[in-house]
């Protein structure tokens, strides 16, 4: 349960304080308003009293500051935000303050300007008011006052007019003169905007200073002065003045001359000038040109202004005008070439006029003093003191006069030469003998090639003598006139040049008469034909000497010291010679005597080791030459007329006699010639006529021949023969698989082994020269076809033959053969068939019988058959019966035994052991098999038919359609087909049949 009366009585206290907080802000909202209003400032209002925001310096601009009840306000003043301060003497207030004055005085005063209040007794300020903007402009400028006439110092009634420019219409110009304010005459007059002024007609009354100036309308501003123009009046035209400069007389050409016409007073003038009676081109005042000769004359001027206003003429002035003279150049002393330390004065001069000052060149370049030169004042003498070098070329010089602009042009100068060292003083001596001998006469000379002015000082073994001309003679020498002589040369006066001394000439004099001294070259007393031989006769220790020669007592037509000549059998003789002084005829004894023999020069003689002159590569040869007589010979060798020289295989000996070539080639053939030359002589034999020297390109090859060439047959002859068709001296040998049989150039044997034959050549002793191998040659040996025996007589008929047949067989049967039979080893007369019957009357013994084939073609013979024995044939033969009978009844009793088997014979099981094999063979097994027929091996049993077996019968044969073979079983052997045979060492080849 609620308690509703409580909850009415806190709802109502809710209420009550809301509404009591209402009334409260309500209350103190309403007082704080009217306290807000009470104390807000009023605004200030900006007022300008002035008529103008933008003045100039000196004038003053006011504003007024106005607030509601002013009397309790104090008022600040600010620019641009910033107090104004009371002590800025261009500003003043009012006495309240409220007005504020400012004299312009600069552009710092310009800006943004305000005001506001502050509260006398409540301290507070209002806000700034709105602002106002000054400007302060620059001071106005200065008219310009230009004169529109020519002139200002004027004459009587000539016009005078000015101008005065500001460039602002705004303002007003005024007049002034003498600083006053102008007063307008009727001669004066202004146009309408007051910019010019005219005087019509000047007089006294119108000299003074004229300016200008300019005001601003309705304002008190004004600038300042123009610029003044002075007007001078004169009463008379004064007379014009014509002046030169420069004012020298006379002028030269090429001067340039001023004349200047001037009237003292005044100006605005044009000047006219004239020489004589011709007006001349001016402008302006001055009239200026460059001088001509023809410029020499009169002159005057005049002067006008204006179309009234002229001058009279000036008073004539005389204009005196000359060529510019070249200056002369002299030389002291008087020559041009000196010498190192030698000094020499050059002067250039005019030849009139005073003033001048030289300028001096040398090849081209400016000199000046300094070093070794110098100069006078004016420069007119240039000195040279201990010249050098450097100072030598061509000089020039040209005048200039001071203060002027006149220089001559350059003379053609002189050239000056300077040697590099001083001149050599040469003594000759003529004649020039440095031996003497008395009687003669010697005249010395002191000579230079160079300059002039020259004495000369003369000296004997270093004493001056008494002698100044260039020459010093002495007649006739004598022994007190030997020395030395030598001489100098000096010139000048004031500073004395003098050389160096000459070379010295040394005079010898000897008291005896000079033997010449006669020598020959070469130096031998035999020479050849040909042979150039020369004699010289010399006087020795002085010269100057001319020669006679002589042979066998009479002079000869020779001049000179040498007599030379090429050798015949005629120069053959006794030489001698003499000598006379060229100059003096002084004349020798004669020199000593010499006999000159002449022969023939020998031809040099080729000899050759070895003796053959066909040589081939790698084989050496020698070449000698030698003269039959004589020693000390050098040879030359020549092949096919070109020198051969030592290099590669030529070498030679010392003397090269002897030509040696190693290992020659192709290159070295040729005919090789010789010649003889003599050690320190031109003697020279001519070429012998030479060997000629062949060198094969290849060795030799060397052929090896078999004779017959073809297969041999055991102990037939052949022969091997080694064969080479070039050259001689060689040496043969022969070889058979490689090993040496043999040094012989044939070889006969008879034939027995195979082999390979060839063979060699060598020639040469100390240097061995062999050839390749020959070819080949291969021996074969083949054995002689094999005669054997057959048995003719058939099986049948063995038993029932009266005598044998047999027949020789050779195994080689193509050819058609004759037969030779034997019996015990001797030959049958008569028999030479291929059969030979053996019969009881020519066989009773039964022998051994042989046969051999012979015929006339190779092979000649056979080799002789195997023996075939007759003995014991007949038991042989029944043997052979007994056994085929047994045979026979042996195979018909087994035939019979098999039928009966056969029928009485219990069938075996097929299971039981196997088949026996059968015990005997078939014929056609046996022959299959191989296994020979009984009876054959028994016929040909060798035991049975050997010498032993004598008393056995023959054997039987197993078919009588077949030949018996009665050969031996190897026999046999050797002829079956395809079995073959050689003999090991016998060199035998078996061969099919």
């Amino acid at each position: 349960m609620f308690d509703t009366s409580s909850t009415t009585s806190a709802w109502a206290a809710q209420w009550k304080m809301r509404l009591i907080r209402v009334f409260g802000v309500i209350y103190f909202s309403a007082v704080c308003a009217a306290q807000i209003t009470e104390d807000v400032p009023p605004v200030p209002s900006l007022q300008l009293q002035s008529s103008w925001l933008e003045v100039y310096p000196s004038e003053k601009a006011t504003f007024r500051c106005e607030i509601n009840n002013p009397s309790e306000w104090n008022f600040i003043w600010l620019r641009d935000k910033r107090q104004i301060p009371d002590s800025d003497p261009n500003v003043s207030l009012s006495a309240d303050g409220s007005v504020l004055t400012i004299t312009a005085t600069n552009l710092a005063q310009s800006g943004s300007y305000t005001c506001k209040g502050k509260h006398k007794t409540k301290g507070t300020t209002t806000v700034e008011s709105d602002p106002r903007q000054l400007s302060v402009s620059q001071p106005p400028p200065n008219p310009t006052l230009k004169r529109l006439t020519q002139w200002l110092d004027v004459f009587e009634d000539e016009i005078v007019a000015f101008g005065c420019e500001f460039g602002n219409p705004d303002w007003t110009l005024t007049w002034y003169k003498n600083q006053k304010e102008l007063k307008v005459d009727p001669f004066i007059s202004l146009d309408e905007e007051g910019t010019l002024l005219n005087i019509t007609s000047a007089s006294k009354a119108h000299e003074g200073e004229y300016a200008c100036k300019a005001q601003l309308d309705s304002r008190s501003v004004s600038s300042g002065f123009s610029n003044t123009a002075t007007v001078t009046i004169y009463d008379n035209i004064p007379k014009p003045t014509l002046r030169r400069a420069p004012g020298f007389d006379p002028m030269f050409v090429g001067e340039t001359v001023n004349f200047t016409c001037s009237v003292d007073v005044s100006s605005g003038w044009v000047y006219e000038f004239q020489k004589g009676e011709k007006i001349l081109p001016a402008t302006g005042k001055i009239h200026s040109f460059q001088l001509a000769l023809s410029d020499q004359g009169k002159y005057m001027c005049s002067a006008t202004r204006g179309k009234d206003t002229s001058t009279e003429d000036s008073e004539e002035m005389q204009l005196n005008v000359l060529e510019i003279p070249v200056p002369s150049l002299k030389k002291e002393p008087s020559w041009l070439d000196v010498f190192p330390e030698e000094s020499v004065q050059l002067s250039c001069g005019m030849d009139s006029g005073s003033g001048w000052t030289y300028t001096w060149t040398r090849d081209g370049q400016k000199v000046g003093p300094g070093g070794v030169v110098s100069f006078d004042q004016s420069g007119s003498t240039l000195s040279i003191k201990s010249a050098t070098s450097a100072n030598k070329g061509l000089y020039k010089c040209k005048g200039e006069l001071k203060e002027r602009s006149v220089s001559s042009i350059y003379n053609t100068g002189l050239s000056l030469t300077v040697y590099a060292e001083k001149p050599r003083v040469t003594l000759i001596q003529e004649p020039d003998y440095r031996v003497m001998f008395p009687g003669e006469s010697v005249t010395y000379s002191c000579h230079l090639n160079v300059s002039s002015g020259w004495e000369y000082l003369w000296y004997k073994d270093g004493k001056e003598l008494s002698v100044s001309d260039k020459k010093y003679s002495v007649t006739s020498v004598s022994t007190t006139n030997a020395g030395s002589y030598s001489c100098k040369a000096k010139r000048g006066t004031h500073q004395v040049f003098l050389t160096d001394q000459s070379n010295v000439k040394q005079l010898q004099i000897q008291g005896n008469r000079p033997k010449p001294l006669m020598t020959q070259q070469p130096n031998a007393n035999n020479v050849y034909v040909g042979e150039s031989v020369s004699f010289k006769c010399k006087v020795e220790g002085s010269t100057g000497w001319r020669y006679l020669w002589y042979k066998d007592g009479a002079q000869l037509s020779t001049v000179g010291d040498t007599l030379t000549f090429t050798t015949s059998f005629l120069n053959k003789g006794t030489y001698k010679c003499s000598a006379i002084r060229d100059k003096t005829n002084y004349p020798t004894e004669h020199s000593d005597t010499r006999t000159l023999m002449v022969s023939e020069i020998p031809v040099p003689s080729s000899k050759k080791e070895p003796s053959w002159l066909d040589v081939f590569p790698e084989e050496s040869v020698q070449l000698s030459c030698g003269m039959d007589s004589g020693s000390g010979w050098t040879y030359t060798w020549t092949r096919d007329g070109q020198k051969v020289g030592p290099g590669g295989v030529v070498s030679f000996d010392q003397s090269g006699s002897t030509l040696s070539i190693k290992s020659a080639t192709s290159a070295n053939k040729g005919l090789y010639k010789c010649k003889g030359e003599l050690k320190d002589r031109s003697v020279s034999s001519i070429y012998n006529s030479g060997l000629t020297l062949t060198v094969y390109a290849e060795k030799p090859r060397i052929t090896l021949t078999q004779e017959p060439d073809y297969t041999m047959y055991p102990g037939e002859r052949v022969t091997y023969s080694c064969h080479i068709n070039v050259s001689s001296g060689w040496k043969y040998l022969l070889y058979k698989d490689g090993k040496e049989l043999t040094k012989s150039k044939k070889f006969l044997f008879n034939a027995t082994k195979n082999g390979s034959y060839s063979c060699k050549a060598q020639r040469g002793t100390e240097q061995v020269f062999s050839t390749d191998q020959s070819n080949v040659k291969q021996l074969q040996i083949q054995e002689r076809p094999l005669a054997s025996i057959t048995l003719l007589t058939g099986w049948s008929e063995v038993f029932s033959a009266v005598s044998l047949e047999l027949k020789c067989v050779v195994e080689e049967d193509n050819e058609k053969w004759n037969y030779t039979w034997f019996k015990e080893g001797q030959r049958i007369e008569n028999s030479v068939s291929k059969q030979h019957s053996v019969t009881p009357d020519n066989d009773p013994d039964q022998s051994h019988y042989i046969c051999q084939g012979i015929r006339n073609v190779r092979p000649f013979y056979s080799r002789k058959s195997e023996q075939f024995i007759t003995k014991n044939l007949l038991l042989k033969r029944r043997l052979l019966l007994s056994i085929s009978g047994l045979i026979f009844f042996g195979i018909i009793a087994v035939l019979i035994g098999c039928i009966a088997c056969r029928v009485f014979r219990k069938p075996a099981d097929d299971d039981e052991g196997p088949e026996e094999a059968d015990l005997f063979l078939s014929m056609a097994q046996q022959k299959g098999a191989g296994v020979p027929c009984p009876l054959v091996e028994f016929i040909t049993d060798s035991t049975l038919n050997s010498p032993s077996k004598e008393g056995e019968g023959n054997g039987m044969i197993c078919s009588e359609t077949e030949p018996l073979p009665i050969t031996a079983q190897e026999d046999q052997a050797g002829t079956a087909e395809g079995a073959d045979t050689a003999e090991t060492n016998g060199g035998l080849v078996s061969f099919k049949q």
